[in-house]
């Protein structure tokens, strides 16, 4: 499954994601840190959705979100459209 997130709050305006069942298979920041960014998106690859929501949801850098808390959230939703 493919998709492409608008995030809210963060200096990167999307995240393309790409799951394979309940893993993670490929994820892509558009703008932000290009550094962070990256490093983020290659830590989480072949991570278990729920892992990653695990650990990324509620990170602040400001705005009270991050890029990795904004990627939290789109698994986060993700999965409850999976769900239905």
């Amino acid at each position: 499954m493919k998709t492409t997130y608008t995030t809210f709050g963060t200096c990167a305006r999307f995240i393309d994601i790409e799951l394979d069942g309940p893993l993670v298979r490929d994820v892509n920041f558009i703008g932000g840190c290009a550094g962070n960014t990256r490093g983020v998106a290659n830590l989480v690859k072949g991570m278990p959705v729920t892992e990653v929501i695990g650990q990324l949801k509620g990170i602040a850098c400001r705005n009270d979100t991050s890029c990795p808390d904004q990627l939290a959230q789109a698994l986060q939703e993700l999965t409850l459209k999976q769900a239905c």
